[in-house]
């Protein structure tokens, strides 16, 4: 017997949009439209949609942006929500809404988002500017999810305030803790980034399809330049695009009512949510995230499933190391050792579209597709916000849950990872100290910038350093410098970094 306030997947739509300048749509229409392909699978439940949830929308500002859709619509939802920055949020938003509806708070909802980055750029390019609706409504009353930074003082005096500035050092974090060469680990990160490709080639709403060789992801060439070494372009989340998706989330009881055939629908049998340590400062490791092995198992936990059991998985995938960080904490070794389920059903971020905080609705979307192909089969869905830092995990299936939709106590799971070690970080420190990762940023030209080490010190704290030396940061990305002892000078001033000495590291004897 179902029960009948179970959530489930009625419609899912995805839209790209490719045009020119002259007929850009904003994120507002870009949603709209993803939610009537959704609506054209829910036969008349868009209509009825008492509430319509929204991924913070970060290319366009607007005060409620779900008001704006549902007049785009022409619907009549008797309330809105709109999420907190972060690629978790898509996720903790079903979580959430299925909470509602199970509790019968809700009835229809529509969740997703859009972003019109590629239309804008294109059009700024050409000499021209492209300008949305502004709509006078009230900022939304519901907002779901953390606003806190994603980084502290500490971490921003040494230039490690952005994505594209955190995950290459996670990323050589795993390359220290697996003990590989540089040339090793960029083949290990390519051929892992290939499967990727591949996946957005077989993709039809995926904004490239082309399966590019592990050659070609790690190859910095004129359209593949370094970003931020270990980092090529391919490498990086690709947010140059006009992307939208949309699902439609109601229980079974008002589907069934509707006509919406059995084989048709996806249940989300559980979900769940937490941070790590929320500094990457703070975390023990580098190379390691507990909080998504929290959310996952405690997700399958809930619907009575273990990691053997899912079929085909969607892994947060803005960089590769929130792969490999995903992979070694919920125990899955990919398909270079055998394992040969699929870790993205999409493509991930830097091949099928990083539409800022909006990916893990069209991840979903395309699970629902295939878990509808495979009846029976589960699938794991993760989202993932800042640097690691937020986690969200679904677990969905044509079959339904065994003892209904579980949304695990967020505490529950909180607290198994606050038990975790942490570290303790100086602000500044001056003495020796041994490197636990480095990334040197590029600009466009190709000039090296500031490297950046982060380093423990023989007491066990971190320490962060800038590397300002030229010959130093060529060492950096010809020599791993993992392992390896520097000596750091204390910063200056206070919000100036520390520095490391230009004495190329010297290897532990």
């Amino acid at each position: 017997m179902i029960e009948p306030r179970t959530p489930v997947v009625v419609g899912v739509g995805q839209v790209n949009q490719r045009a020119g300048r002259d007929a850009v749509r904003s994120p507002v229409q870009l949603f709209a439209d993803a939610a009537r392909l959704a609506g054209d699978e829910a036969r008349g439940l868009l209509g009825s949609v008492d509430t319509v949830a929204t991924v913070l929308i970060g290319s366009w500002r607007y005060p409620d942006p779900g008001a704006a859709v549902a007049r785009e619509l022409r619907i009549e939802p008797r309330s809105t929500v709109v999420s907190s920055i972060g690629g978790n949020s898509p996720q903790l938003l079903l979580n959430e809404m299925g909470s509602a509806i199970l509790a019968g708070e809700r009835d229809i909802v529509l969740v997703g988002g859009a972003e019109v980055l590629h239309g804008r750029r294109k059009a700024r390019a050409a000499g021209a500017e492209v300008a949305f609706e502004h709509t006078d409504d009230p900022r939304c009353a519901t907002v779901i999810g953390s606003d806190r930074a994603g980084t502290n003082h500490i971490e921003n005096a040494h230039r490690a305030s952005a994505p594209t500035q955190i995950y290459p050092l996670l990323e050589t974090a795993l390359r220290g803790r697996a003990g590989r060469t540089i040339a090793d680990h960029q083949q290990h990160i390519g051929r892992l980034w290939s499967h990727f490709a591949a996946a957005s080639a077989a993709n039809p709403d995926a904004w490239s399809r082309v399966a590019y060789t592990p050659e070609e992801i790690i190859t910095p060439t004129t359209d593949n330049r370094m970003i931020n070494f270990p980092y090529t372009k391919r490498m990086n989340a690709n947010v140059d695009v006009d992307q939208g998706a949309a699902l439609i989330i109601t229980s079974y009881e008002r589907a069934h009512a509707a006509g919406i055939a059995d084989d048709a629908l996806v249940f989300l049998l559980a979900g769940a949510d937490a941070h790590d340590h929320w500094f990457v400062s703070e975390r023990a490791w580098l190379g390691e995230s507990v909080g998504i092995g929290a959310v996952v198992h405690d997700a399958l936990g809930a619907a009575g499933l273990g990691v053997d059991d899912v079929a085909r998985f969607d892994l947060y995938s803005c960089f590769p190391s929130a792969v490999q960080l995903a992979m070694d904490s919920i125990g899955v070794v990919g398909p270079d050792r055998g394992d040969e389920r699929p870790l993205t059903v999409t493509g991930g971020l830097c091949f099928a579209g990083g539409p800022l905080n909006n990916y893990p609705t069209h991840a979903v979307a395309r699970m629902v597709e295939l878990l509808r192909a495979d009846p029976g089969s589960v699938g794991v869905t993760t989202g993932l916000g800042w640097y690691a830092t937020k986690h969200s995990c679904g677990v969905w299936s044509t079959t339904p849950p065994r003892a209904g939709y579980v949304r695990v106590d967020p505490a529950t799971t909180q607290r198994k990872v606050d038990s975790t070690p942490s570290r303790h970080c100086h602000a500044t420190y001056s003495g020796s100290a041994t490197v636990e990762a480095t990334s040197v940023p590029i600009d466009r030209e190709g000039t090296a910038t500031a490297g950046v080490v982060v380093a423990l010190t023989d007491a066990g704290d971190r320490v962060w350093a800038n590397v300002l030396d030229r010959d130093a940061m060529q060492s950096m990305m010809t020599d791993a410098w993992e392992n390896r002892r520097v000596t750091i000078r204390a910063a200056s001033a206070s919000g100036e970094p520390n520095l490391v000495e230009p004495n190329l590291g010297e290897p532990l004897a």
